[in-house]
């Protein structure tokens, strides 16, 4: 499998919501990010289902900058 493809199952979550703004965000966005951004976003997948629904649906703010960031381009890749 390559790594595209497990990104993208991993993408699936189960909640509709969180599927539609994490495989925007891998289409629109995951390709020309940086390697550092490609490493944070595998890590922000492995968050439970609960967290990723505060960040990305209720809005809820992380304490870490890096992880805030990337919550708000994976808000704006889905609003393009």
């Amino acid at each position: 499998m390559s790594e595209e493809s497990a990104l993208r199952w991993q993408c699936r979550r189960g909640m509709r919501e969180l599927d539609i703004l994490l495989e925007r965000y891998l289409e629109r966005k995951h390709i020309t990010s940086s390697e550092a951004e490609k490493v944070l976003f595998r890590q922000f997948l492995n968050l439970s289902d609960p967290q990723l629904a505060a960040y990305l649906l209720r809005g809820e703010k992380s304490a870490e900058k890096a992880t805030q960031s990337l919550v708000e381009q994976i808000l704006g890749a889905s609003a393009t």
